[in-house]
């Protein structure tokens, strides 16, 4: 019977596995970008992703690279990768040093919303109230959570007490510029691969992130960093073990789980990282913890399953 239940639920399944990769590839990344920088984990990690995807690729369709795409898939693809992966990213990675993966997960719930809201303007899609209400929930929660009353005056009542950031705001800022260029990115994707193979069209998109980043090296001069990150094998084994459980096996489980489940139930399910992500952070990376943080990021994936379902 639990046999049977599995199989029928085996697209349900799959996403939960999903949303647990990629809560192990944010750690992974986080720890690495603090050794060695978010700039260069984000060129070594994508470059390994694309051999991983090359591989797939040719296992599964009898080609290592995206060359029957079209000039719309190249053109729209590669913008993709621009934002999502080169900008958004970028941003996205250095909040991991910055505030720590737990914190910009969560912020990266706003990802759907943005999405939404791009592909309302842009695209003509429609917004339910049933979205509105989520999109609502979404924002108290992550509130709840970045949010606090300053307590260095006990004397003031709570009602005049003002409110205040429970993190930098620096770090909060590139966490939702990551979500911003992961909505976008998400959006531009849509247009770019229309029926295309989803796996090619990532390649297409990381041959695009590693050009963008290979410039910056170039404009920066960071090669010789680069190189020297490459000698740090504490680092490169965390980042390998990210690339692995991210843009690899992360993928790949989600095209899975997409395949045998809805999309909707498939995203919803697949948003419960920052909850996962909370004992990693507390017993791995030794970060500090709060119960309205717990409340906040249930509250924000009650709002993302509102958002899907």
């Amino acid at each position: 019977m639990l046999y049977d239940f599995f199989i029928a639920h085996k697209g349900e399944f799959a996403a939960l596995i999903t949303a647990f990769f990629w809560t192990v590839s944010a750690i992974a990344f986080e720890s690495g970008g603090k050794k060695i920088g978010s700039l260069q984990v984000n060129i070594i990690r994508l470059s390994m992703a694309f051999v991983f995807f090359s591989i797939f690729s040719w296992i599964s369709r009898g080609t290592m690279f995206p060359t029957d795409a079209s000039m719309h898939n190249w053109i729209w693809l590669s913008i993709s990768g621009l934002v999502g992966f080169v900008i958004g990213d970028l941003m996205l990675f250095q909040a991991y040093v910055v505030v720590g993966a737990r914190i910009s997960m969560l912020m990266m719930a706003l990802a759907p919303t943005i999405a939404a809201i791009i592909g309302w303007a842009w695209l003509g899609e429609t917004i339910t109230a049933k979205q509105g209400v989520a999109m609502l929930l979404i924002f108290l929660g992550i509130a709840l959570v970045i949010l606090r009353r300053d307590n260095s005056n006990p004397e003031l009542p709570k009602t005049r007490k003002k409110v205040k950031l429970s993190y930098p705001i620096v770090g909060l800022l590139l966490a939702f510029g990551g979500a911003v260029g992961q909505g976008g990115g998400l959006v531009l994707s849509k247009y770019g691969m229309g029926d295309y193979n989803v796996v090619s069209a990532v390649q297409i998109r990381a041959i695009t992130g590693i050009i963008g980043f290979a410039l910056i090296f170039t404009f920066l001069g960071r090669w010789k960093v680069l190189g020297n990150a490459l000698k740090n094998r504490k680092a490169i084994g965390r980042v390998s073990i990210g690339a692995v459980f991210g843009p690899f096996l992360g993928v790949g489980f989600s095209l899975y789980a997409i395949k045998f489940a809805s999309t909707g139930v498939v995203s919803a399910l697949m948003s419960i990282v920052p909850v996962l992500i909370i004992p990693f952070s507390i017993f791995i990376m030794k970060e500090k913890f709060k119960t309205k943080e717990l409340v906040g990021a249930v509250l924000t994936i009650g709002g993302v399953f509102l958002f899907f379902t």
